[in-house]
């Protein structure tokens, strides 16, 4: 079916028009973002009554959670151990294709090993496992979804970091795993897919944990990132009772952003090289996250000048 051109044309006009007045309206609130965090900047222990009441309204809020460190707080990077090793692993995946005359998947994990300051070449690892015949399929026979390969790839990611974090940290030198992406593993709640992610979450926190109890750092990188948990927490540092009770439709500062807030050129909040303060996650997983396990991030700016400010996040 061809494209309604004309009608795409007239509506990209409708865009343009409202460009100015869409601009100004971003600002405006960019600027009572601004305002808000300078208001609330040490108000944690207010903050986290404030969460308190929102997760009352809806289990399910997302945002981030203070700590002990003033939300406008920054640092610059500590110095570097003498010696450290990082390892770092990210997975990827075939689908099997139902159009194709031989059905197969596959889950490839790619892990590297750097040893600071040892002179050693960094140790490249590659596991690749191929999905066949039975393995095709979920326990009541239906076919492995998308979301269930991912999981598996995820499992699969966390089980070569902790293979190869054995062998290293004997001197008592710090150890660092990093993955691409969050901490948090996702995963359908529904159906058969529940199921599988459950069983992936059992797995996932046992090697959390035994990485945990060998001393090993373990975090995710998470580069450009989207979500906005401090906006989010923002937003309900303001909510009165009766948007509390509306959550899902509350959103006084949408299109302002995390990354903007601390990188935004004209004054942002974290100087090259610099940290954030270190928050908790508020979410609706955090309970399958708790003690030595629970959840925190913070961003960094891992640009190298002041003119083109690079937001990371890291879990």
């Amino acid at each position: 079916m061809a494209i309604d051109f004309q009608k795409i044309y007239e509506q990209i006009k409708e865009i343009g028009a409202g460009a100015q007045e869409r601009k100004k309206s971003l600002d405006e609130r960019r600027e009572h973002a601004r305002e808000l965090l300078n208001l609330h900047a040490g108000n944690l222990e207010g903050l986290r009554y404030k969460v308190e009441t929102a997760k009352a309204a809806d289990p399910g809020i997302r945002c981030a959670l203070p700590v002990n460190e003033n939300l406008d707080f920054h640092a610059p990077a500590p110095e570097l151990p003498a010696h450290a090793t990082l390892i770092a692993a990210d997975g990827s995946q075939i689908l099997p294709d139902r159009h194709n005359s031989v059905q197969y998947g596959l889950i490839n994990v790619g892990a590297i090993v750097l040893r600071l300051n040892s002179g050693q070449v960094p140790s490249i690892y590659t596991d690749s496992q191929i999905l066949f015949d039975d393995k095709l399929y979920t326990p009541s026979g239906g076919p492995l979804t998308d979301g269930m390969l991912a999981l598996q790839r995820d499992t699969a990611e966390r089980l070569k970091l902790l293979a190869l974090a054995a062998d290293f940290g004997a001197d008592g030198s710090p150890v660092i795993t990093f993955t691409d992406g969050p901490i948090e593993l996702w995963g359908m709640k529904e159906g058969e897919e529940a199921a599988a992610f459950e069983d992936s979450l059992r797995k996932y926190l046992s090697v959390l944990s035994q990485l945990q109890a060998k001393g090993v750092t373990t975090a995710g990188y998470i580069d450009k990132p989207s979500s906005d948990p401090l906006i989010r927490l923002l937003e309900l540092s303001e909510a009165t009772d009766e948007d509390l009770q509306k959550l899902r439709d509350y959103h006084p500062l949408r299109g302002v952003t995390d990354r903007w807030l601390f990188g935004d050129r004209s004054a942002a909040l974290l100087k090259p090289g610099e940290r954030s303060a270190v928050f908790g996650f508020q979410s609706k997983s955090e309970k399958n996250y708790t003690g030595a396990l629970a959840l925190h991030f913070f961003y960094v700016n891992i640009s190298e000048n002041d003119r083109n400010s690079q937001i990371a996040r890291v879990d």
